[in-house]
């Protein structure tokens, strides 16, 4: 059984041609659709549309050839793009579509905008911050999906391509659109803005990840506050009340503004006490009844805190509120507990100076019979923010609770310094494989180990290593 088209070949093109971006069809007046869209050759499948976008290492336009020959049926590109591969469109061969377009990434968020257009009843609700943003859109749609059909990006996919290929995911069943948008140049809040154009936006918070591209504190608050761009005056925005930047973020935002946390939720009657759990989590009551919210951390507290304020302004329940704190899980890398005769906390999905704070703050506080080893991965994209972040790392190491500090990569060497002359034992390695050695030879059973570092540092490969070391 063949699967319906997402979208018509023809109302692409008008859709691209509406927007200034060109809507050439090849071969004219072709018929049919896509049912599907990829922008990895490599998951072309039949009925696809291939978006050849070109980034910083590869041209997707060098292979669009690979896509057809994977079963797409369709590929959207620009005529420069094609003419820099060599690829010539009598290549796409009788039975293949070529979409044109003067710039391939525009043309693809103006698709995926005008996609979402067909789903008038989707409550369309964008999250970004810097840190906690994938967190609090798991737990938000824990709590909304009890009373609501939800959708989501998968994962982590919030940048200027994994946006919208979770648009084209949208059903005509789904009732509430739940996505996060993240970013790595300016101005991509912006463009996945104009791609969502949410009812509801929250910003997490101000923190200084990819201070390196930005520069600047008040450069990234300027680029967050863009998830509100796109209002036109019956929108909400959800705004942290504690955060610095809560003022400004508020400023000129067309539509309705609302501070949240946990100050105002328990001025209004419905947050009640919250107990720490240490590993087990948090107890929090909501409207009176407690519910066991399972992912620890006061840093986890506050996304939780987060989602519900979102669910409130959708009118959720205080049962489905409970409900989607007990139900939830941690994500790959994302405070997730191991338990065993060697306890691990795998924190290393990302990392930036909040939300290593933060996991270093939960460790100090977990009351532990046995030693701490915390092994830490480099910071990333801090540019010239970077030493001064490992050093304040440092001594934030050098005061914790910490028995003994690994650390990992050349950017923690500010760290290391800093540890120089002080009681606390710690190695430093630039070394995957002797790291490996070293945290072997050193973890046994009884220990807690955090795993703290970012995504390029791979941490994750040494979690078998610690757990095998306790048994």
């Amino acid at each position: 059984m063949r699967t319906p088209p997402l979208m018509a070949y023809r109302d692409a093109a008008e859709a691209l041609a509406a927007s200034g971006l060109r809507g050439e069809l090849v071969p004219n007046g072709v018929s049919g659709g896509f049912s599907s869209v990829v922008v990895d050759s490599r998951k072309a499948g039949p009925g696809a549309l291939f978006v050849a976008l070109k980034g910083e290492k590869s041209d997707g336009h060098r292979h669009i050839a690979g896509a057809f020959r994977r079963g797409a049926a369709a590929a959207l590109v620009s005529g420069r793009g094609m003419a820099e591969a060599g690829f010539r469109s009598e290549e796409a061969g009788p039975d293949r579509v070529l979409v044109v377009s003067d710039e391939t990434l525009a043309a693809f968020h103006c698709l995926a905008a005008a996609y979402l257009d067909r789903f008038p009843g989707l409550f369309r609700i964008g999250i970004t911050g810097s840190t906690g943003k994938t967190t609090t859109k798991e737990i938000a749609a824990a709590m909304i999906g009890n009373e609501k059909t939800v959708i989501t990006n998968q994962g982590n996919l919030n940048s200027e391509t994994g946006l919208p290929l979770s648009v084209f995911s949208v059903r005509d069943s789904h009732q509430a659109g739940i996505f996060e948008a993240g970013m790595n140049v300016k101005g991509e809040i912006g463009s996945l803005a104009a791609v969502l154009r949410p009812a509801l936006a929250l910003v997490t918070n101000i923190g200084p990840a990819h201070i390196g591209i930005f520069g600047s504190l008040d450069a990234i608050a300027s680029e967050k506050k863009q998830i509100f761009s796109r209002f036109t005056g019956n929108e909400t925005a959800l705004v942290p009340e504690d955060d610095p930047f809560a003022d400004f973020l508020s400023e000129g935002v067309k539509g309705n503004t609302v501070r949240y946390g946990r100050r105002s939720l328990e001025a209004k009657g419905v947050l009640g006490a919250i107990r720490d759990r240490g590993l087990a989590g948090t107890e929090i009551v909501w409207e009176g009844i407690p519910a066991v919210f399972g992912l620890p951390g006061k840093h986890n507290v506050k996304n939780a805190i987060a989602a519900a304020a979102i669910a409130r302004e959708l009118g959720v329940s205080g049962e489905s509120i409970r409900g989607g704190l007990a139900s939830v899980k941690p994500l790959f890398g994302r405070g997730e507990i191991f338990s065993g005769k060697t306890t691990v906390i795998r924190d290393c999905y990302n990392a930036n100076p909040v939300s290593a704070a933060e996991a270093l703050d939960f460790c100090d506080g977990v009351q532990w019979p046995g030693r701490k080893i915390y092994i830490i991965g480099a910071m990333l994209e801090l540019g010239s923010y970077s030493e001064k972040a490992h050093a304040e790392l440092g001594e934030r190491i050098a005061a914790s609770s910490c028995d003994m500090a690994f650390f990992y990569g050349k950017e923690t060497l500010p760290a290391v310094e800093v540890l120089l002359g002080k009681k606390l034992p710690h190695r430093y390695t630039d070394d995957m494989g002797e790291l490996k050695k070293a945290v072997s030879a050193f973890v046994g059973p009884g220990d807690l180990v955090l795993l703290k570092g970012s995504r390029g540092c791979a941490l994750e490969e040494l979690s078998d290593i610690v757990s095998m070391k306790g048994n």
